[in-house]
């Protein structure tokens, strides 16, 4: 692959995550609370203790918050403000993953691995619904491109240690994003390269010392905001469990907790969970990928593993995290998304060596690239679907832009290139058009379903009075409070209701309601769907209304 193509696929991911950031908008719950509180964080001017909707808050680090409230204040209240410093860490993921991957194996397989990341359909969706997990990705992949980078330099250079020093950096970030997995991750797949190396002296360099000292201050901020904001008020209830230390809460039962069973989270415990996912998740590569796994660990056993003398970050740095992950009694598919750059150089060198130039189909290879040109159909009959029935036909220059790419598909099946080149271009291609339908037409037109947001706009454009708006028996939206830009009543006893509030709440509720208050006036009307919970009927027009739920908004009159 040469420069100008690889910025070109480059150029064309990026491009759809920016697109993505400004025409999808943010999905309940993880990406619109995460919005709502570092809107609320901004709004309060309080950087080192954090709430959502006026309670506190424990279950994330603070720099998402920090980083998000920040380029609020710059850019003002929108969502692709709110995103923006995440899409730069995944930049971050991107840069890294193509200088470790160019400082083990030469450049063009620090080109697939970094097109590989870029277009694997976890990185498109995390583009847009941004967690933690965007962020992490970063600084997790930085720290260990820096520490692999130092850990490779003579001992005579005496400029190395600066790499050891930014290395720290990003591990304080990565653990002010989302906890210890940051440093964890790193260790587990640095030490066992250093341990088949023979590289003993790396475990107790003096040069740790004020490593540990720079992570303590730069962790001091934030420790100090938990303590102030937890540990001196003990009892404090998250998630209806009173809270002793918020500093226990973080550096130990919130991660390690899904472990000993302290952690309040018990869901998907069991250890082919995040593999499940991956199916989807590390589209198009899942399978080249296990091929690539499976291969690397042979090698490692036929050659010994004190006798490599490959790179064995990323495949130790992969398996070793997914068992640790895969032990925990709670787990999320994007959890996985953690070490995606380690699979991504994985994948690569094993494309770079078997794939790229190969010209001979053998019979096992055959039957592989016949099981992917399968894979490839579904896909682009998902994308003729997604651009035409459920939310009807997308406008028609995106119809010539999924024309194009599918004639670009067609070119590279009847090419002279290798089977290597034309399997990675068909499936970068594909991968870019399923997400331009989707980035485009489909999130864009489900998401008219979230109440949250479209109730939001509607309110904005005929300036209700944001006080007077209560939620009652209605499922919180947290998209509502950030595009509302307000935090909004929540009532849940009809008791608590005033003359004059206007209420938001489902048709069924609102009937009981008129019996108590029986000239109230609806003032808006509309349907709502839980967007995250896809299924076929919602998809099919004519079936989705009886998956829809109709709620109202009524100024209640006695």
């Amino acid at each position: 692959m040469n420069k100008n193509t690889f910025l070109i696929l480059l150029t064309a991911c990026v491009g759809l995550y920016v697109v993505g950031s400004f025409m999808i908008p943010l999905m309940d719950i993880d990406a619109a609370q995460y919005a709502s509180i570092s809107r609320e964080m901004l709004e309060r001017n309080s950087f080192l203790q954090v709430f959502d909707l006026g309670k506190d808050y424990l279950d994330k680090p603070p720099m998402l918050f920090w980083l998000s409230a920040l380029s609020m204040k710059i850019f003002g209240i929108q969502d692709w403000a709110y995103r923006l410093p995440s899409l730069l860490f995944l930049a971050v993921a991107l840069f890294s993953t193509y200088q470790f991957a160019k400082l083990y194996y030469g450049i063009t397989t620090a080109r697939l691995a970094t097109i590989m990341l870029a277009c694997s359909q976890a990185f498109f969706l995390i583009a847009h619904d941004v967690r933690t997990d965007t962020m992490l990705v970063g600084w997790v992949m930085l720290s260990i491109y820096l520490l692999a980078y130092w850990s490779e330099q003579g001992d005579t250079n005496k400029s190395k240690n600066k790499f050891f020093f930014l290395a720290i950096m990003a591990l304080a970030g990565g653990m002010m994003t989302k906890g210890p997995v940051a440093i964890v991750v790193p260790i587990l797949a640095i030490a066992p390269h250093w341990i088949s190396q023979k590289k003993w002296a790396y475990f107790y360099k003096p040069i740790y010392i004020p490593g540990i000292l720079l992570l303590a201050l730069l962790l001091f901020p934030m420790s100090w905001g938990l303590y102030q904001q937890y540990d001196l008020h003990p009892g404090k209830l998250i998630n209806d469990r009173p809270i002793k230390s918020g500093l226990e809460f973080y550096y130990w039962t919130q991660s390690f907790g899904r472990y000993t069973g302290q952690n309040y989270y018990k869901e998907m415990g069991y250890f082919t969970f995040l593999l499940e996912n991956m199916f989807w998740s590390f589209l198009p590569w899942i399978f080249v990928f296990l091929w690539a796994l499976f291969s690397k660990g042979f090698a490692i056993i036929k050659t010994g593993f004190f006798n490599s003398s490959n790179e064995l970050i990323s495949f130790f740095g992969f398996v070793l995290t997914y068992l640790v992950l895969s032990r925990s009694q709670a787990q999320l598919p994007h959890y996985i998304f953690v070490v995606f750059p380690l699979a991504a150089i994985l994948t690569a060198s094993h494309w770079d060596q078997v794939l790229w130039n190969n010209r001979v189909f053998s019979k096992t290879l055959k039957a592989f690239w016949g099981f992917h040109l399968f894979i490839f159909s579904i896909l682009i009959i998902a994308a003729y679907l997604i651009a035409t029935l459920p939310f009807g036909r997308t406008h028609w220059v995106s119809l010539v832009i999924g024309i194009l790419i599918f004639a670009f598909i067609i070119k590279q099946f009847f090419s002279n290139h290798s089977i290597g080149q034309k399997w990675f271009y068909i499936s970068v291609s594909l991968m870019i058009g399923v997400n331009f339908f989707m980035n485009t037409h489909f999130y864009p037109n489900l998401l008219n379903y979230q109440w949250g947001n479209q109730l939001a706009q509607v309110a904005g454009s005929n300036h209700w009075d944001k006080d007077k708006l209560v939620l009652y028996k209605i499922p919180n939206s947290n998209a509502f409070h950030f595009y509302g830009k307000h935090v909004f009543k929540n009532v849940k006893d009809s008791l608590k209701l005033n003359q004059g509030d206007w209420v938001i709440t489902d048709r069924v509720n609102d009937a009981s309601l008129r019996k108590q208050f029986s000239n109230s006036i609806m003032h808006y009307s509309s349907v709502r769907f839980h967007v995250t919970m896809l299924s076929l009927p919602f998809l099919n027009p004519n079936t989705r209304v009886q998956e829809t739920t109709p709620f109202e908004v009524v100024e209640l009159i006695k």
